[in-house]
This record gives structure tokens, sequence and C-alpha cells, in this order.
């Protein structure tokens, strides 16, 4: 999947990286990430994207404003590691009400952040999961899980210095039953191959491909890259 970020360009521009994303081999479009963007925001940015891309375009919710319905789904997420109950349930308590009157396909989320962390750890007051932590990165998956959630997210920040270890990865996938996303810090093939070996389900890649002048030259190998590692077990 490919994460586009509205705050970090302009709907123009989200347009040209979705199309060129699409062409490069990528499966969705994911919308968000930043807490300071609007609906009228998300509204442009989504339609430059339907111009450009025929991929199905999912919101990552930041905030309770983080919503449109011109968008396919939704990722109702939980921050599951934060010391804030904002992040936890409060922002989402406050979207409901909208996402039902949007008739927008809602997918229940467990969101971990795993150092570095990077600005969504920092923002989300989250209790970083430590790389060498494996007992926690799977408790608190399975805690995602046991409350019923249909995907678990390991995040290491969007631009981090490292990504999730694959070894966190490979403990992780080994006692969930939902499919396993991991994201931040992949920015070249070597990388998403670990990630995919060691059993991630989804990659997400972001502010490679916000960065680069040229989406596909550089999406295309990482996609590449993760199709030839995919595990029987990858959807």
């Amino acid at each position: 999947m490919t994460l586009i970020d509205p705050a970090s360009q302009d709907p123009a521009r989200a347009g040209e990286i979705s199309g060129e994303a699409e062409e490069a081999g990528t499966d969705f479009i994911m919308v968000g990430g930043s807490t300071n963007i609007d609906q009228g925001m998300m509204d442009r940015t989504i339609d430059q994207i339907k111009a450009s891309c025929s991929r199905r375009i999912i919101i990552f919710p930041g905030s309770s404003s983080m919503v449109s319905g011109k968008a396919d789904a939704i990722y109702f997420m939980s921050l599951l590691n934060s010391r804030n109950p904002d992040f936890i349930i409060r922002q989402q308590a406050r979207a409901s009400r909208y996402l039902l009157g949007m008739g927008l396909e809602t997918i229940p989320m467990g969101y971990i952040v795993v150092e570095p962390g990077m600005t969504v750890g920092r923002v989300g007051e989250a209790d970083l999961i430590r790389s060498e932590d494996l007992k926690s990165a799977q408790d608190y998956s399975l805690a995602g899980q046991f409350f019923g959630m249909r995907l678990i997210y390991l995040e290491a920040g969007s631009g981090a210095t490292s990504p999730v270890p694959p070894d966190m990865i490979s403990a992780v996938k080994a006692v969930l039953k939902v499919p396993l996303i991991v994201g931040g810090g992949i920015r070249d093939p070597c990388a998403a191959s670990r990630a995919a070996k060691a059993g991630a389900n989804i990659i997400v890649t972001g502010t490679i491909a916000e960065k680069s002048a040229e989406v596909r030259p550089v999406l295309e190998p990482i996609i590449q890259a993760v199709r030839h590692s995919s595990r029987d077990d990858k959807i």
C-alpha cells in the first residue's frame, strides 16, 4: 500500500503520486497520517487521486476530523499503546456518528507504535515498544485481536531511521490469526523483502514516495521485492 499525507503536498501532486504508484504496482492507496487535516483537505486530495488512479482508497486517520465520504473505506483504528485515551477511544467516538452518515466501510485496526516512533509516537503519546521487546509486541497485538480487530499494524513512524525489526514481525505473526501490516522506515527493496519474509501481510510505504521526484522508479523495485518474497499465507 502507498500512503499519501494530504499535509505533505498539494492535491494535484497527491494525484500524480498515486498515479505513478498504481503504475508501479501498488494495491491500495492510503490517505492520511497527520493530525492537522480537515475534511475539506481530505476531499480535495481524494478527488485528485481518483482522477489519476483506479486503486481503492482507504483513510488512515490521525484525528476525528480526517473523514471523507469520497473514500472507499476507513481504518477505524485505536493506538493501543498510547497513554492518552484520546487516541485509544475518544477520537473514534467523536467520528462515529459522521461515519455512520457517510456509509463508509469501517475496518477495525489495532495500531501499535514501535521505536523510534517518530512524530506519531510523540503526538500519539505512545509508550513505544522497544525493538528488542518481542513479548510486549505480541501482547499488544493479541489484545487487539481479542478485541475483535481485523488488522494489526506495527508502525515504526513515518521517515523512521530503522523499520520494525524482522524478528519482531515474525514473533507477532506467530501468535496472530489476523493480517499484519508493517510500515515506517521501509525505503528500499531489501527492507521490504525482509519484512515480507518475516511475515508481514501488507507493507506500507509513504515518505519515500512523497519525497521522490519520480515515484514509479522508486516504488517498483520495492513492490517487486515484496511480491517475490511473499509467503504462502500472504493475503
